[in-house]
């Protein structure tokens, strides 16, 4: 059930009005049932696999919490009675049955995910591995990837890591925990929720508020018109390029750069908008997921921007860990002392290069993501190892850093080595790709851009007037509501404000729209991680 599809919208005006007549005691119990028959419709073996990971987590964490509360109990009671040393063994004792649950349940729960995700592609390198030998051939198996998989399993892994850590108490309730794995405006691409910021909202009561239902509905609205209007209308073009990368080498290759750019930008952004927005009219708080993300200076900055959640997860529940662990500690005094200043930094870089090809692989079972995550760490790493370059061509030229004329060349640079290297995910090949952009060297051609060539993609002169005006409000959105987003200060001058912009969004929707049988839309892009 996409979210921009008809039975969405027939879904959520049913579960909407009920949700507001209904004891407020009983509205989490709503959510629940209405996320578990959300999911049922993108097939009812789905229940299964997001069953088992809500009901393994919720008793892994309950044992988890219960196991360090009878601990501190234990030493409290017999504090007086034992040494330093044997605190200090009773901890460690508890902590290591703690991490068994704790590695129990993520393997189970991140077994599923590897093999419903990555077996086929596993088999397939293990077949181009076997031809080269002369081998056999190992069949293919019929693997159906659940929707959201790779969300939930890593929203329910992070809050049992929290709960191991002491971060967060366990859920007592199974019916709650279920609500916090399936809710279902973030089931199809995000954001990954923490269990402390979304429990704040999501369990309690919540009373008919005009100006948040308001506030919501435009921000759904505003994500529905960025799918519509450019995310879909820019896909024609972009699969005509694609279809025939022989013909279409050298300024198309530039074009496929900043279109494919744009258009997954108002695709994923546009279904977070949704995502917050439905969320906001059932008075539920949903974390934000990307912050101007085209207006980074850098590489890191950018990732600092974009897919909020997945990075400070990757961050909180895999760069840190392993940066303490046993192996890049004994990586670090190793390299240190072998290469002094420079090799303090090749275990950080390591553990940098692992996280980046762990979240190629979160996008995708195939080389192409691989490549396109390694890509972006060697960019990161390269940029972190210029720094001193950098500091010294800023102290050559002072006039330059800060300048409104050197912001836009980092930000220009930024979004086209970005956009470049996410070319991988266009082509999904990484031979002909690497081969594309060379023929923007040898081929580029740039008389195509005004001979009339692009009228022949697919859409005519209004359609790309339609995209072009499109993301030209999504820029000025960016660029007014810097510090505060643009809906909430016509809203706080005028409330009448924000129904009317729901009502001019209803209106350029169904005008300017993409629709496909039934004024149903295409899938999103991310719904396919």
């Amino acid at each position: 059930m996409s979210f921009a599809s008809t039975q969405f919208l027939a879904f959520l005006a049913a579960l909407f009005l009920v949700y507001y007549a209904i004891p407020q005691r009983h509205q989490w119990k709503l959510l629940l049932a209405g996320s578990l028959f959300f999911y049922w419709f993108a097939g009812w073996w789905c229940l299964i696999y997001i069953g088992v990971t809500a009901v393994t987590t919720y008793f892994a964490a309950r044992k988890i919490d219960a196991l360090a509360r009878g601990q501190e109990a234990w030493l409290r009671e017999h504090k007086a009675g034992l040494s330093k040393e044997e605190r200090k063994a009773w901890k460690a004792r508890g902590k290591a049955v703690r991490f068994r649950w704790l590695l129990g349940c993520l393997l189970v729960n991140f077994g599923v995910l590897a093999v419903v995700k990555y077996t086929n592609f596993v088999i397939g390198n293990a077949n181009a591995a076997l031809s080269l030998l002369g081998g056999g051939q190992l069949p293919s198996l019929p693997m159906v990837l659940p929707m959201g998989i790779s969300f939930y399993t890593f929203q329910a892994m992070g809050y049992l890591i929290d709960v191991y850590w002491g971060k967060c108490p366990a859920e007592r309730s199974l019916g709650r925990f279920a609500l916090f794995v399936t809710f279902f405006p973030q089931l199809i691409q995000g954001p990954i929720s923490r269990f402390g910021d979304l429990s704040r909202t999501l369990y309690a009561g919540h009373s008919w508020d005009s100006r948040q239902i308001a506030m919501g509905a435009e921000r759904a609205l505003w994500g529905l018109a960025k799918k519509l209007i450019v995310a879909d209308r820019l896909a024609i073009p972009l699969r005509t390029l694609v279809a025939d990368p022989e013909r279409y080498g050298g300024v198309y290759v530039l074009a496929v750069i900043f279109l494919y750019a744009v258009q997954l930008y108002a695709d994923f952004t546009g279904g977070i908008d949704i995502t917050i927005g439905v969320a906001r009219m059932l008075g539920v708080q949903v974390t934000e997921n990307f912050q101007r993300p085209f207006f980074s200076k850098n590489a890191a900055e950018y990732w600092r921007r974009w897919h909020i959640t997945m990075g400070t997860w990757f961050r909180d529940y895999l760069f840190y860990p392993m940066s303490v662990s046993k192996p890049i500690l004994k990586l670090h005094q190793r390299c240190r002392n072998r290469f002094g200043r420079f090799g303090k930094r090749i275990s950080v870089h390591t553990c940098s290069l692992i996280l980046w090809f762990v979240t190629g692989l979160w996008h995708g079972a195939s080389w192409n993501f691989i490549v396109w995550g390694l890509l972006n760490g060697i960019v990161i790493i390269i940029s972190q190892e210029l720094e001193p370059l950098y500091d010294k061509f800023h102290a050559r030229f002072p006039r330059l850093k800060g300048s409104r004329g050197w912001d836009l060349v980092q930000v220009l640079r930024t979004f086209w080595l970005m956009g470049t290297i996410r070319v991988l995910d266009v082509y999904r090949d990484v031979p002909l790709t690497f081969r594309q952009l060379g023929t923007v060297l040898t081929g580029c051609r740039p008389g195509t851009l005004w001979d009339g060539s692009f009228l022949e993609l697919g859409i005519g002169g209004g359609d790309w007037l339609v995209a072009a005006a499109g993301a030209g409000a999504m820029l000025a959105c960016s660029l007014l509501g810097r510090r505060e987003p643009v809906r909430e200060r016509l809203a706080r001058h005028s409330p009448h404000l924000a129904w009317g912009g729901c009502v001019a969004l209803i209106w350029l929707i169904l005008i300017f729209g993409v629709y496909g049988i039934g004024f149903d839309a295409s899938q999103f892009i991310y719904n396919q991680f």
